[in-house]
């Protein structure tokens, strides 16, 4: 008989994953990762990212990218200027995150056929029991 591990409860699990689990859903979010990535070549204006991210809102875009500040991830910088030109850019830990996006982009690359082989084989060798699902 195996002996379980009963010091897992919700409360510890919810306790450790919990934080973790906030930041990752925000740098993993859609719209962070591919604001990470256009701003990792330096500065950026604003309407430098609208136009570069495709699919994005204003808003949406407006909302990222005070998350991103607030996670201390994104300095934005207004220069006194008429009109006032605004950059964003990365901090050393979003340059840290980035980097690391870019080895798991490149993980993801280098193993997706893989990854597409052992679907097939996982769907063939479960048809059945997909079918009744």
């Amino acid at each position: 008989m195996s002996q379980r591990n009963t010091g897992v409860t919700p409360q510890v699990v919810n306790a450790h994953a919990c934080p973790v689990r906030e930041v990752l859903d925000r740098v993993a979010g859609k719209w962070s990762v591919q604001i990470l990535v256009a701003a990792a070549h330096g500065p950026i204006r604003f309407t430098e990212l609208e136009r570069g991210i495709e699919g994005i809102s204003r808003r949406m875009l407006t909302l990222t990218l005070r998350n991103l500040e607030r996670d201390g991830l994104v300095t934005r910088t207004v220069h006194p200027t008429v009109p006032p030109k605004v950059e964003y850019e990365l901090t050393p830990q979003a340059r840290e995150l980035h980097e690391t996006l870019q080895r798991l982009t490149d993980w993801a690359e280098r193993n997706r056929v893989y990854i597409a082989e052992a679907r097939a084989a996982y769907d063939t060798a479960h048809e059945p029991e997909l079918a009744d699902v």
